[in-house]
């Protein structure tokens, strides 16, 4: 008797539990349908082709075996790119061009959120206005600069010769020594505005008291920004940088429109080089093999962000 009590006991936990798991299924469903289109976008636009392109890496594509598929050679691509004169020219030039562009996109950034963050007529319709360089398709803005750079009839020569800085025009786009240069300051011109509001957004939310407090404890400006605003910011500016380096890595249209990767490769670099591995060269397992080479050189970016991120929440 209570054997046979105790074992109708657990039988009604166990469908107890049973039903608990399917009301709670239920509840969830809908959470799960919302989630389901998000999903499928991910797995058929970004895990497919990552997959596919590790695949072909792999692989002896050409133009020629395109539609019968190409033969596994294992690590042959990576071995040509890599010994290729054009490859190193371009990963220094990738990491020269990161490098000055986030160093200066996050200075300036953060100099005119300092100034935006105080109180003065039209402080909206100007931050606007800054937001406009960031908003233009990186094509237009390339175009533009090109004509500012141009050396028969570009502003900037025309402005650097009457300030008496140049005595005659500059091939900006045209020479090896000012190309990548040139190229740089374009890019630095879009990615101020993104740092900028980031950086504005990230200001407008510190605690105000704690600043009060360094004024009544005398504080001078660069006391305070090392001791509250920095350590405050760090957050901010780990994503900042992450975001930086991950966008301008992966630079494309701007060295397609203005430079095309001359001249004699003064702006090559890697997302350029596997462009041509492709279209140019049609050779498509090279070029697969150059943009795995960027998808790992990213992902220790990636990587170390974390890290540090799982450092400063420990701490």
């Amino acid at each position: 008797m209570y054997s046979s009590t105790k074992t109708n006991t657990i039988t009604r936990t166990q469908a107890t539990k049973r039903m608990g798991k399917l009301s709670l299924l239920k509840k969830s469903l809908p959470l799960y349908l919302i989630i389901i289109p998000a999903v499928i976008f991910i797995i058929c636009f970004m895990v497919y082709p990552i997959i596919y392109n590790i695949i072909v890496s792999f692989q002896n594509l050409t133009i020629l075996n395109l539609k019968t598929g190409g033969t596994f050679i294992g690590l042959e691509n990576y071995i040509e790119v890599i010994k290729s004169e054009k490859f190193g020219i371009a990963l220094k030039n990738t990491f020269i061009y990161t490098g000055v562009c986030i160093v200066f996109q996050v200075v300036f950034g953060y100099l005119l959120a300092v100034f935006f963050n105080q109180q003065f007529p039209f402080r909206n319709f100007f931050r606007s206005i800054f937001l406009l360089a960031w908003m233009t398709p990186l094509v237009i803005t390339g175009t533009l600069f090109k004509w500012l750079f141009d050396v028969d009839y570009g502003v900037i020569n025309e402005l650097l010769m009457n300030l008496h800085i140049i005595d005659k025009p500059v091939n900006w786009l045209g020479q090896q020594s000012t190309a990548l240069a040139a190229v740089i300051v374009t890019n630095i011109w879009i990615g101020i505005p993104f740092n900028m509001i980031l950086i504005l957004s990230a200001l407008q939310a510190l605690p105000l008291d704690v600043y009060e407090a360094a004024k009544i404890d005398g504080a001078n400006r660069f006391q305070t920004f090392r001791k509250i605003t920095l350590p405050l910011l760090k957050p901010t500016l780990f994503v900042i940088l992450v975001l930086g380096i991950i966008y301008t890595f992966k630079v494309f249209d701007i060295i397609l429109v203005m430079t095309g990767g001359g001249p004699v490769n003064a702006t090559q670099v890697l997302p350029f080089f596997g462009y041509e591995q492709a279209f140019v060269n049609f050779n498509f397992g090279a070029s697969g093999a150059v943009a795995t080479i960027i998808l790992v050189i990213l992902m220790c970016f990636s990587l170390v962000y974390l890290y540090l991120v799982k450092k400063e929440e420990s701490a």
